[in-house]
């Protein structure tokens, strides 16, 4: 008696399945096997730009494959965005977007503000950076109360430098003015972060809003001042550094890395790069290194990175509407 048609349909069916499952998870174990490209839209020398390399650096010494970080800055992130979402869905090009990408001002960017998962599928948390409020040392002001009093008593004296219209870096001034109840003359700059922090480390800047790593040259040669960081409460590596919330209570501003993927990326493959993400992350001298310069990290499953971006675009919408005069 010859087996029954339907019986074949379902042996075939089945062996297909299996088939394509051990197909999956011999891509999956063998990943990578070449070298993986890491896009930033940050740019060279800025404290996210740093940190996005520590990570490829951990990850590329876990793989046994070099990840080489490619950095696309300008047009607020957008640049960085396109090229991301043009990459094969492969793994092999992945995508660590500041978190200004996410709050992007249609006017200044229109692929902008970045989505999740609608653009790329989220992977994992990378580093937090908390924003510093740094001044140029010929201001002569030493703590933020200060700041604040000169910049009431004198409307129109202090300038802060503009890094990136739309930026976490530009939203973090806008609050601060907004909560401070002071008003600020902003000078943009289009040439990166170097030529701005140059303006204020020179006095003719007065202050700028930026994370440690971008700030710790200038700060260490004494041309520029930290009077503050964003973060929640005072940082352990910097103990004696108020934080924005002991005068304006409940400020908080941190700028973060996640990592992401092109839409279509298998989930094998999104799942074996968050754990080893994780791995790196969770490890205590990847942590003290990130510490070094400001940047704090821990592990996130992907759907706890999702979560995350959105809670923090829902928090800051409102200063971006402002900024952008909605």
């Amino acid at each position: 008696m010859s087996p029954h048609p339907y019986r074949i349909g379902i042996v075939s069916l089945f062996l297909l399945l299996a088939s394509a499952v051990c197909g999956a998870q011999a891509q999956t174990a063998s990943f990578p096997d070449k070298p993986v490209t890491l896009i930033s839209d940050a740019g060279v020398g800025s404290g996210a730009d740093v940190a996005a390399r520590f990570v490829a650096d951990r990850l590329g010494k876990l793989w046994g494959q070099q990840v080489v970080v490619i950095n696309h800055p300008g047009a607020s992130g957008s640049i960085a965005a396109r090229a991301a979402s043009q990459a094969p869905a492969d793994g092999y090009t992945l995508y660590i977007p500041a978190f200004s990408t996410f709050l992007g001002l249609p006017s200044v960017a229109p692929n902008l503000p970045v989505k999740l998962p609608r653009d790329f599928l989220p992977i994992g948390f990378a580093a937090e950076q908390p924003m510093s409020v740094a001044v140029s040392a010929s201001l002569g002001v030493t703590t933020l109360p200060q700041l604040i009093a000169l910049a009431k008593k004198e409307p129109g004296k202090i300038t802060i430098a503009l890094t990136g219209v739309g930026r976490l870096t530009h939203l973090t001034g806008e609050l601060l003015q907004m909560r401070a109840g002071i008003k600020l003359v902003s000078i943009p700059y289009t040439r990166g972060q170097g030529s701005a922090l140059g303006d204020v480390a020179a006095g003719r800047v007065s202050m700028i809003i930026e994370n440690y790593a971008g700030l710790a040259g200038a700060v260490k040669a004494g041309n520029v001042k930290l009077i503050a960081v964003a973060s929640p409460q005072r940082l352990p590596e910097f103990p004696d550094l108020p934080t924005v919330a002991e005068t304006i209570p409940g400020f908080a501003a941190s700028g973060w890395l996640v990592l992401v993927a092109p839409v279509g990326t298998p989930a094998p493959i999104i799942g074996k790069i968050n754990a080893d993400l994780n791995k790196i992350v969770s490890d205590a001298d990847f942590k003290k290194r990130l510490a070094t310069i400001g940047s704090y990290t821990r592990p996130m499953t992907s759907e706890q990175t999702l979560a995350f971006v959105d809670s923090q675009q829902k928090t800051w919408m409102p200063v971006v509407e402002k900024v952008s005069g909605k």
